[in-house]
């Protein structure tokens, strides 16, 4: 049974965000400010976390910067319907996904049970596959799905679920163009929408930190109105 967060300074969601999640079987814990929550995630870490982003102490913005400094648990933002910047922000700076104001319950469920499916996949509980296809090599890349692992000239890079999933299946073909539509149906359940701009901003903060290690890397290249493809370096 998933351990489930709810961080937001609104009552009235927290407690019917957390009525709806107990009666899907998951465990909910919820905090109305962004310190009471770190100080309880640095005791027992959540399997994840759905944020408000604007809330008193510690708004959510901060709250995802601490986290990401020490897990890569997924992270769903909550944002009112006319905050694209933060939107935009946040998923640069490592959030998951977000969910706009007001919103569908079902909505927030389904993403939830994607992000936590994914979680799974990755840490290994689909460990079958022989030897040879845990690790997959393309030029200067290695990626490891069954530890969540990656490296870019033998340096390692630390990649939410969302950018990992993004970063294999583009790495998968060399040279192979991957639409936005078909990069939406690897990162997302087909029950959620996502729009164009938010598989763009996943790219480019997965190109951030991979820039991190090699400020020369371009692996990753954008096909203006096409969508992207991996180049072996």
């Amino acid at each position: 049974m998933s351990r489930i967060a709810l961080v937001d300074d609104d009552r009235n969601i927290l407690t019917s965000v957390s009525m709806t999640l107990e009666a899907e079987g998951f465990d909910v814990d919820t905090f109305n400010d962004g310190q009471t929550a770190l100080d309880a995630f640095n005791k027992k870490m959540p399997e994840l976390a759905v944020l408000d982003i604007k809330m008193p102490r510690m708004d959510g913005m901060d709250l995802l910067q601490r986290l990401r400094q020490k897990t890569s648990m997924p992270v769903i933002f909550l944002t009112s319907k006319d905050d694209e910047i933060d939107e935009v922000l946040g998923l640069r700076m490592g959030a998951d996904d977000y969910v706009k104001k007001p919103f569908s319950q079902r909505l927030l469920v389904e993403r939830i049970r994607a992000l936590l499916r994914r979680q799974d996949a990755i840490s290994g509980d689909l460990v079958e596959e022989g030897e040879d296809q845990k690790l997959m090599v393309r030029g200067e890349l290695s990626m490891d799905p069954l530890r969540h692992a990656v490296t870019w000239k033998g340096r390692a890079v630390s990649l939410t679920v969302t950018e990992f999933l993004l970063l294999e299946a583009l790495a998968q073909r060399p040279g192979f163009v991957k639409s936005r539509d078909q990069l939406m149906d690897v990162a997302y359940d087909d029950q959620v929408y996502v729009d164009d701009r938010t598989i763009d901003s996943h790219i480019k903060r997965l190109r951030k930190k991979m820039r991190q290690v090699d400020d020369e890397f371009s692996a990753i290249e954008t096909l203006y109105g096409i969508g992207y493809r991996y180049n072996e370096e």
